[in-house]
């Protein structure tokens, strides 16, 4: 397998704290990133994010230390996550509950395959010879109402309800995480990008795409976007965080196949 390199870059913004965490890294049986942002409008969202984020770090290294199916072994890992924020507010009800996103991808060594699963809106990217591809689904109203076809994508870009959930890590309901369906071959040249709203949403396709053509490395390549964002931020700019994966050298393949 091609080197595995990892960059991460967390912004406060406008805000005055920031409740985006995340957190990457290698373990014995593979490499793991996972992001999580605190649901705005909800109490102490930068403690939930920070514990699931922690909780789910933990649970990687000790469930995939044994034998089992990948998929499923990180459906348990997003639950026991949950389970945890769930016990830290035991009681608590309506806007005194913390909330928080979730997006989680593991590349396996031995298989030499990823997995990935979600809650709520951050997301997860693939882009593979330089054509990107969003591949979770925004557990968020302003989805619904895309799906549905009551609102376009540069209606959804600036709705009132952009950032409202359906679903969300710490919520009263019980939690279904979005998995992949199966498991992912990677290629070399593959880059994953997680990443909060704050991070997508002054973004076009076309942004990432351009910026990982020029890009020298993983961090090169954030810096690229981080620069659009704070060109095009609003004067009340959420905290923008976003973690790059790369296998082999993503960039080098881009400058021979452009991405448009």
């Amino acid at each position: 397998m091609s080197d595995i390199q990892f960059a991460s870059r967390s912004e406060i913004g406008a805000r005055s704290g920031n409740e985006d965490y995340l957190q990457h890294g290698e373990l014995e049986a593979g490499w793991y990133a996972v992001l999580s942002d605190g649901a705005g409008g909800h109490s102490d969202g930068a403690v939930a994010a920070d514990l699931v984020v922690r909780m789910v770090a933990h649970e990687l290294s000790v469930e995939f230390a044994r034998p089992g199916e990948p998929a499923a072994t990180l459906r348990r890992v997003v639950h026991v996550a949950n389970d945890a924020l769930n016990r830290r507010q035991e009681g608590l009800h309506g806007k005194h509950r913390m909330h928080a996103t979730l997006v989680v991808l593991w590349i396996d060594k031995a298989r030499q395959q990823t997995v990935w699963s979600h809650v709520g809106d951050s997301r997860l990217y693939l882009l593979r010879k330089g054509r990107i591809a969003q591949v979770t689904r925004d557990d968020s109203v302003v989805q619904t109402m895309l799906d549905a076809g009551l609102i376009d994508e540069a209606q959804a870009r600036n709705h009132a309800h952009r950032n409202q959930l359906i679903a969300a890590m710490g919520a009263e309901e019980p939690i279904e995480p979005h998995l992949s369906e199966a498991d992912f071959e990677i290629h070399d040249g593959d880059a994953f990008l997680l990443c909060s709203d704050g991070w997508y949403d002054p973004l076009a396709t076309a942004d990432i795409e351009d910026s990982l053509a020029g890009a020298r490395s993983p961090l090169d390549w954030l810096d690229r976007m981080r620069a659009i964002v704070q060109q095009r931020q609003r004067a009340n700019q959420d905290n923008y965080s976003a973690i790059a994966v790369w296998v082999g050298n993503p960039a080098e393949i881009t400058r021979i196949e452009p991405p448009r």
